[in-house]
């Protein structure tokens, strides 16, 4: 019951229902707020309990200072977890762990338990092993049950043994997809109150939804299970960005194209730890699908959120996908109520202000290895050009051929080239060169839920078709919509046949290429690359583009509207300006360009309009938790703790309570700590903790087959994730991962400084040396570390490890947050400096003093870090919160979790 200071209880009748509501206006400087700022105001009026939540936080958004910097601590407990299951596995592992240390230490297991809403979408294991054929979808859905069957045995237990939980089986959709399209509520209705929805997830792209005027976020799963348990977020009342959109989009240019170009501006301002919220004339011309796109790619500039407030776009979009009457009256009346629907003439106050006429938009691309690297799609051929000489060895300059495409001078210097003759399984030969496009996948939540890039998508296909054109035959295509109504109104439209006909057969209902399941190419096409050392390039239509993401043999990467995808699958290089350049040619030998193949905006809407209706989304969600006989005929464990296989590879009970009492250890200084890797900047989440292959000849690759695992059945590291023995071996295990102490390699290396003259090492054998010797670790690290995926494993395998600190030039929230959740220090480098301007090499000893001043119930806000070669700095203590410190002196969020639970 809320302590209901400000006299909010109130009741808002709709049709025949009555509602418990907190009226805003009763808050003095309610009606200036943001959107965002609005709904946080509302969660604590509603949760104020005197203690956590009191008056004076909820005055504090009631007379928010846009321009002071973020101060103010408040606890926002949201109204639902939505998860997926690379990141739900571990979750539920956790908690089932929790029950066991629970009963150990005296309290009732029964306590851990959800209580509030917590969804699961399995969607990150399908694996586009087939392609290019009708059966393919098929044949993954049979591999995938049988890679993941331990896996889906658990998550079926859990959601016997765990009140408020819920999974939706695979082959079904992707989570944010699935979320926006079914879960999603945008008013929440629950014991006779009705509030905002608000949630966290457990995957960054969480912010899908806030297209839908909801509220949510990503976080680590180790957050997400506290926010199950009904441990509130503490989070620092945010500075919000106000994002103008004016205009309308011209004809021939996408969602994706907005996206890209939104990323790109919000990126350079910095939006890191900040709200993004759109307003304008321009948002009510901005259709439902493309604010969810724009919601989406929120981590990719770094937001904590990007939000669009509730008007008559969100009602069509609600009934559209089959919510019921009642709940769309009451969306309405309760958005109009409380001052949350969008007046586009308004001028909420923002902390800071861009805007965005979107007629100037143009259609782009972003690579190759960041999503935020927008490239203008006219210039895209020439831009390879510059950068494929960053993934080619410095011997073939001599062999640069001229740049046909364009006289520009960046361009007339050449592009390394390396022509190699591929055979077919049929015996016929064809030529692939650097650059060549060797998997163009329709992939992710991003656009796969956005009907008009689909569409585009489709009817690109099908005038290629009737022009006589088809993909390269090196190029790996594949259709992995998020979620079946897409599908539906492909057949419904006849443009199924076309899409199969250019090699875009459905490979899955699942995230695939975006998440690192691209599968393998094609044996004959993997050879020629690996042999020859060519730098190939994968177009999808995803979200993340980061190096040894998309697939171990492709180095360069592009982001591209499904249409695009479907143009370079024709074109197959991307030294192709498909801008000017030919794509191909007709049955009369006529060249065919990009412009007789784009379909006109009138055409796209004409298939929308026709093909898409309410009954697609009734029929696809009416039973959706039930799943198919598969899903159904899995057997099961039952009771309320899990029975562990000790000879299981999937899921075994992780260590973290491991010796775990009732009373805390006192936080101690560090001293005498190694540096297990020096990084640069831009080191992501998928560096850290990969969730694609993992290598035969690897720590991971060693443990599996030493434990009877074929190579065929390695699965990835994201299916892998209830497994801690797989995940601290896999930790800095990223192909791509370039560790300063060890130059000259890629991947997980370190140098091991417990054996003389400290020779090159796996990290994670280092790391076992380190702690036998009783050595503390430590990581250096430039800008934006752990940007990326949200994932808890990039945290829980770097405290596994051994790391008791982290020194960057600067963090991502997530990964940040995640770490002292695991009890990891995160420390910053002073403004202006770091491991180049300190003259830090790795290879020195470190010492951490001050810490123990947590002991003490306060935060330092410096410590002093020094080294046995005489460097001596003060690090900026990254624990941004009260609650983040109390954390991190039990440990753990889990640790402290699980202590306030036993003593309730």
């Amino acid at each position: 019951m809320s302590a209901n200071s400000f006299d909010a209880r109130s009741t808002l009748r709709v049709g025949d229902e009555s509602y418990e509501i907190f009226k805003l206006d009763k808050v003095e400087g309610s009606a200036r707020l943001p959107y965002s700022l609005k709904v946080l105001l509302e969660n604590l009026l509603r949760t104020e309990d005197g203690a956590n939540i009191t008056a004076d936080h909820i005055r504090a958004i009631g007379g928010w200072d846009s321009q002071a910097q973020p101060s103010q601590e408040i606890q926002f407990t949201p109204a639902r977890v939505i998860m997926q299951d690379f990141t739900g596995v571990p979750c539920v592992v956790d908690l089932a762990t929790m029950r066991e240390a629970v009963k150990e230490l005296g309290g009732d297991p029964a306590k851990i338990n959800p209580l509030a809403p917590a969804e699961l979408v399995i969607d990150h294991s399908v694996i586009a092993d087939k392609f290019g054929t009708k059966e393919a979808f098929g044949q993954n859905v049979e591999l995938e049950y049988g890679r993941n069957k331990e896996r889906y045995q658990f998550l079926r237990w859990g959601q016997t043994a765990f009140d408020e939980f819920k999974v939706v089986p695979p082959g079904t959709g992707i989570v944010h997809q699935v979320n926006i399209e079914h879960l999603a509520r945008t008013v929440m209705v629950r014991g006779g109150q009705a509030y905002p929805d608000t949630l966290v997830g457990t995957d960054s792209h969480t912010t899908m939804v806030n297209g839908l005027g909801v509220l949510g976020w990503g976080v680590g799963g180790i957050e997400a299970e506290a926010a199950m348990l009904g441990q509130p977020v503490s989070m620092l009342i945010p500075r919000v960005v106000g994002f103008k959109l004016t205009g309308e989009l011209k004809p021939g240019t996408t969602a994706t194209d907005l996206v890209l170009t939104i990323t790109e501006m919000l990126r350079k301002h910095g939006v890191v730890g900040k709200f993004v919220e759109f307003y304008g004339e321009g948002v009510a011309a901005t259709s439902l699908a493309n604010r969810a796109t724009i919601g989406n790619m929120s981590p990719e500039f770094g937001s904590t959120a990007a939000i669009f407030p509730i008007d008559d776009e969100t009602l069509n979009y609600l009934r559209l996908t089959g919510r019921d009457a009642q709940q769309v009256a009451l969306v309405e009346a309760y958005a109009k109520e409380q001052g949350l629907w969008l007046d586009p003439k308004a001028e909420p106050d923002f902390s800071e202000k861009l805007e965005l006429d979107l007629a100037t938009v143009v259609p782009s691309i972003a690579g190759p290895k960041r999503p935020q690297d927008r490239i203008v799609l006219a210039n895209a051929a020439q831009q390879f050009a510059q950068d494929v000489r960053n993934y080619v060895s410095d011997d073939e300059e001599a062999g640069k051929e001229s740049f046909p495409a364009s006289d520009s001078p960046a361009a007339s210097n050449g592009v390394p080239t390396k022509p190699t003759t591929v055979t077919a399984p049929d015996g016929s030969t064809y030529e692939i060169d650097h650059g060549a496009v060797t998997v163009a996948a329709i992939t992710s939540c991003t656009n796969t839920s956005n009907p008009y890039v689909m569409v585009a998508a489709a009817l690109v296909a099908k005038k290629a078709v009737e022009k006589g054109l088809t993909r390269k035959p090196w190029v790996k295509t594949t259709l992995a919509p998020g979620s079946k109504v897409v599908t539906d109104y492909f057949d419904k439209a006849g443009l199924t046949p076309y899409l199969d006909k250019v090699g875009f057969n459905l490979v899955g209902y699942g995230c695939t290429t975006c998440i690192g399941n691209s599968g393998p190419l094609p044996e004959e096409v993997s050879k020629a690359v690996n042999d020859n050392d060519l730098a190939v390039t994968s177009v999808l239509s995803g979200n993340r583009n980061f190096e040894g993401r998309i697939n171990p043999d492709v180095k360069m990467n592009y982001l591209a509207s499904p249409p695009l995808v479907v143009a370079y699958a024709i074109a197959g290089s991307m030294k192709v300006d498909i801008t000017k350049d030919a794509l191909g040619t007709d049955q009369d030998g006529k060249p065919v360009f990009l412009a007789d193949i784009w379909p006109s905006e009138a055409e796209v809407n004409d298939v929308v309009a026709n093909a898409i209706g309410e009954d697609m989304f009734n029929k696809s969600y009416q039973d959706v938790f039930a799943g198919d006989a598969q899903w159904q005929a899995l057997s099961i464990p039952t009771g309320n703790t899990f029975e562990w296989d000790s000879e299981s590879t999937y899921v075994r009970k992780p260590p973290y309570f491991e010796g775990m009492t009732m009373e805390t250890t006192p936080v101690e200084d560090i001293t005498g700590a190694r540096v297990l890797a020096k990084l640069g900047d831009s080191v992501t989440t998928d560096h850290i903790s990969p969730a694609g292959a993992i290598k035969a000849d690897t720590p991971a690759g060693k443990y599996l087959t030493e434990h009877g695992i074929e190579r065929r059945d390695f699965n990835s590291y994201g299916s892998r994730r209830g497994n801690h023995e797989v995940m601290i071996r896999g930790t800095f295990a990223n192909i791509r991962l370039r560790n300063q102490i060890a130059p000259g390699t890629e991947g997980g290396y370190t140098r091991d400084f417990t054996q003389a003259d400290g020779p090159v090492s796996f990290i994670y054998d280092a790391s076992q040396n380190y702690q036998a010797a009783g050595t503390p670790l430590a990581i250096l690290a430039g800008k934006e570390y752990g940007s990326g995926s949200s994932r808890d494993w990039a945290a829980k395998g770097t405290a596994l490890l051994g790391v008791k600190a982290v020194i960057a030039e600067s963090y991502e929230r997530i990964h940040r947050s995640n770490l002292i959740g695991m009890g990891v220090l995160p420390l910053q480098f002073p403004e202006g400096q770091n491991a180049e301007t300190l003259g830090l090499t790795g290879e020195e000893a470190f010492s951490f003093t001050g810490v123990t001043e947590l002991n003490n119930g306060t935060t330092p806000r410096t410590v002093k870090v020094t080294t046995d070669t005489g460097v001596e700095f003060d690090a900026v203590v990254r624990i941004d919160t009260p609650g983040e410190a109390d954390y991190y002196r039990n440990g753990g969020i889990l640790q402290y979790v699980l202590r306030s639970l036993i003593r309730s």
